[in-house]
């Protein structure tokens, strides 16, 4: 363990202030997380969207005491600090977990490429740890700064690492291996993710051979032509498999079965895996083939891959039994993984009671009660009002927990005692090995809904987030839109993501769709985009900031104030002609607001008709020259300098000069591109249900109501459990419609009924139970709308509330 007086040799860095030498425990990088412990560091990192010393004041009145900086700062308001001034936060980061890595002799499995990582590093932690107690990333933890902290956790009990790295740019993979100092590596496979920072494929290739400059030996796919063709101008010691004469190791066979052959070992013989897919084999035959560099026996490696099981890259909020939201991660269970998952929980502000059932953590490496110890510390700043600790350690050391807990030595035991009444309006996290079997927790503490589901993907809207703000200019603000139930995404836990990631302003349409975020502990600004006089109670008594659009409403609010404060936001209408003050009534505005001193103008703003498409240019121009006179004069008038904003999706897309004070985001955050551009936006909703059952029909026969569908053919018939009440409009009756089954398309067959529609899946090998597709990533949403004439908008704010919202966000 270094102290903090050992920093600056390490880094290189300037010691600003030394206010008492503690030790380094807990390294962190934002803000929003923090472990409030003596040991803590926050690093202080200057990014494109964010500045960590924005938040120094605010995490050292909360305990945190240790910072490492790039800027100087007041440190004599900072009496109890510890202080380091670097040129790069993240730099000091990684010299300073090189330093402690260098601590340790154990050997390390290096993983880099552009797809599998993640799978080969839990598959691998799957097979090894029976012989090794072993350190590994959490989650996707890849990045120059997700490296250094997963390293971080490298201590004297652990056995073995196993760490993924990825670069974006050139020069950066030297850091990794400098952290990482892997004496095995993997490389995965090579595709185009970044390409756009790399001169060339072979440059991206180089790059990540970096990681492998010192390792005994690297194994690779020899059949990926463009990564051996990069190997072979090195020296670095390999082992390559696959189906070429040239491979090390000659890999044949089919799915689920395959033999190996590696005639300079003299080692030959068969395996059964439990994937099927082409990248689940690849993957799977790399553990394989590391297992086998290691000197694991064929007979040994057999037993570990029937025991394999898939990776859930995620975690789960579910909709619980009395209005409870459980988050499913049901996977794995060890101290790094648990951090996550208590930072996950701690930013969920949907419920103010939050628990957490938890198992005993196995094959740590620790003392007992040492791990009992650190797993308390954790829970104790988390928030957490109830602990439910399941395993013999963890009853047996119930002692460091607080009065509120109760502990079981088995999941069975939990499940017999269970009463569903101890759960109500609470947010319960439910993490265990999987030994313990807490699926069997989580189905006992989730709702019983059919079996469509709306997945929302929150890695996904948190990227797309992040796209649309790289497009604004420094200063400007973000509205976001969470009307209409978020678009069909479910508006209180969007809500909550978007508060975590601290946008300015929130947009609802309705005054009791602002009142339910209220009521759920959402503190943004939110303005109400329809507000009616019945609902201006509900609005002052929320805080909540009504748009008006005309003198009509302006009045009404005006009565029903009787000269208390309110802040509103003035919609004009300079050519949409929907809502909104026309340009001659701005005289009659001013002179109102002027007698109306408790009234505060926040924002005045339009909307633009067309800035979608390109040949509305033109009049979108007309419409911001229309509105630049109408603000001027409403500033002047009444000496406000209120925001201005204009732009929509569409409009951040397309006019970067018109951002004003803030734009509004709307069907862009949920993936849906109104407009061309910006190509990088990933899908946020997946609407998904199950086959019901499935029957053969012969030529001649009728599907479904009024005898809409006809077997011109024998047909196998497929039903789904979807319908029009769902959402699933009638329109994609008769062949119109086509979902995904297996992967592949089925399209609808007769008309679509209230709660099920039927599917033609002739050639395709479904079961009942099986995923069914109906809009995502493989079948877009735009292309969904395309086929009945409609655009996204309807498609996804249409998917009834009925259908079950299941948020997911990465795991491990």
């Amino acid at each position: 363990m270094m102290n903090f007086s050992t920093l600056p040799d390490i880094t290189g860095g300037q010691l600003l202030q030394l206010a008492e030498d503690r030790p380094l425990v807990h390294l962190l990088t934002d803000s929003r997380k923090p472990v409030l412990h003596e040991g803590s560091c926050f690093f202080a990192i200057t990014g494109e969207r964010h500045d960590g010393h924005d938040y120094i004041r605010t995490l050292y009145e909360s305990g945190i005491h240790q910072f490492v900086v790039e800027k100087n700062f007041p440190i004599k308001n900072f009496p109890q600090a510890n202080v380091l001034l670097v040129d790069s936060a993240v730099q000091a980061l990684q010299k300073i977990v090189a330093h402690h890595r260098a601590q340790f002799s154990i050997p390390v499995i290096g993983i880099t490429g552009s797809n599998g990582k993640t799978i080969v590093k839990e598959w691998l932690y799957q097979l090894l740890t029976h012989e090794f107690t072993i350190v590994k990333n959490p989650g996707s933890y890849n990045s120059q700064i997700g490296v250094p902290l997963s390293v971080w956790h490298m201590q004297q009990h652990h056995q073995l690492g196993i760490f993924e790295a990825g670069v974006s740019h050139v020069n950066e993979m030297k850091k990794l291996r400098d952290i990482i100092q892997p004496a095995y590596g993997i490389f995965t496979t090579i595709g185009s993710a970044h390409d756009e920072s790399f001169k060339s494929r072979e440059q991206k290739i180089e790059e990540k051979l970096n990681l492998f400059s010192s390792v005994s030996a690297l194994l690779y796919c020899k059949d990926h032509q463009e990564i051996d063709a990069a190997i072979k101008k090195t020296t670095i010691p390999t082992v390559s498999w696959g189906k070429s004469s040239q491979a090390d190791i000659s890999v044949s066979g089919q799915a689920g079965s395959l033999h190996f052959s590696w005639p300079t070992k003299k080692i030959e013989f068969h395996t059964h895996t439990p994937f099927g897919d082409a990248a689940s084999i690849e993957n799977v035959t790399h553990c394989i083939v590391m297992m086998l560099i290691l000197g694991y026996t064929p007979s040994i490696i057999q037993q570990r891959i029937n025991m394999l099981r898939a990776v859930p890259m995620r975690l789960e909020l579910k909709e619980g039994i009395n209005q409870c939201q459980v988050i499913d991660d049901t996977y794995n269970n060890d101290l790094a993984g648990l951090q996550m998952s208590i930072d996950f929980l701690r930013n969920q502000h949907q419920k103010q009671t939050k628990t957490i059932i938890l198992s005993d953590i196995l094959e740590s490496g620790l003392d007992g009660e040492e791990l009992v110890g650190r797993i308390a510390a954790l829970i104790s700043t988390s928030g957490v009002s109830k602990f439910i600790g399941i395993g013999k350690n963890l009853s047996k050391h119930s002692h460091f927990f607080q009065a509120d807990s109760r502990f079981f030595i088995s999941t069975e035991a939990f499940l017999e005692s269970m009463k569903p009444d101890w759960f109500q309006q609470e947010m319960i996290l439910v993490k265990g090995a999987r030994v313990f079997q807490f699926e069997k927790i989580v189905n006992a503490l989730q709702k019983k809904v059919h079996g469509t589901v709306m997945e929302i993907n929150l890695g996904a809207l948190v990227h797309n987030l992040n796209e649309f703000r790289a497009r604004l200019k420094t200063g400007t603000k973000l509205m976001v839109m969470v009307k209409a139930f978020a678009y069909g995404s479910g508006s209180i836990d969007i809500a909550n993501v978007l508060q975590f990631h601290k946008v300015n302003y929130l947009g609802v349409a309705y005054a009791d769709e602002g009142v339910d975020l209220r009521r759920n502990n959402i503190t943004i600004p939110i303005m109400v985009m329809n507000p009616s006089s019945d609902g201006f109670q509900a609005m002052m008594q929320n805080n909540l900031e009504p748009e008006v659009y005309s003198f009509k409403i302006l009045r009404e609010l005006i009565a029903f104030l009787n000269g208390q404060p309110m802040t509103i936001h003035l919609k004009l209408d300079t050519g949409m002609h929907r809502l909104g003050f026309e340009e001659e009534e701005t005289d009659e505005l001013v002179e109102t607001l002027k007698e109306n001193q408790g009234i505060h103008v926040a924002s005045v703003f339009t909307h633009l008709a067309g800035a979608d498409e390109k040949a509305h240019d033109e009049f979108s121009a007309t419409q911001v020259e229309r509105f630049t006179r109408m603000t001027e004069k409403i500033s002047r008038a009444l000496n406000i300098h209120p925001m201005l904003h204009v732009l929509n999706t569409s409009g951040i897309m397309r006019f970067p000069d018109w951002q004003f004070d803030m734009v509004r985001l709307g069907i862009g955050l949920y993936g849906a591109n109104p407009t061309a551009g910006l190509s990088k936006l990933r899908p946020v909703a997946t609407l998904k249900t199950v086959v019901s059952q499935v029957k053969k029909i012969k030529r001649g026969e009728t599907i479904g109501y009024g005898r809409r569908g006809m077997a011109e053919q024998d047909i196998t018939l497929a039903t789904i459990a979807i319908g029009y009440a769902d959402g699933f409009n009638r329109a994609f009756s008769r062949g119109v419609g086509e979902v995904l089954v297996n992967g592949q398309r089925a399209r609808v067959v007769g008309n679509v009924c209230m709660d099920m529609t039927m599917i033609d899946v002739t050639g395709i090998d479904a079961q009942e139970g099986d995923e069914v597709i109906v809009f995502g990533e493989r079948l877009p949403v735009e292309e969904v709308a395309a086929k009945i004439n409609t655009i996204p908008y309807e498609i996804l704010t249409n998917t009834s509330e009925r259908v079950k919202r299941v948020l997911v966000a990465e795991s491990i």
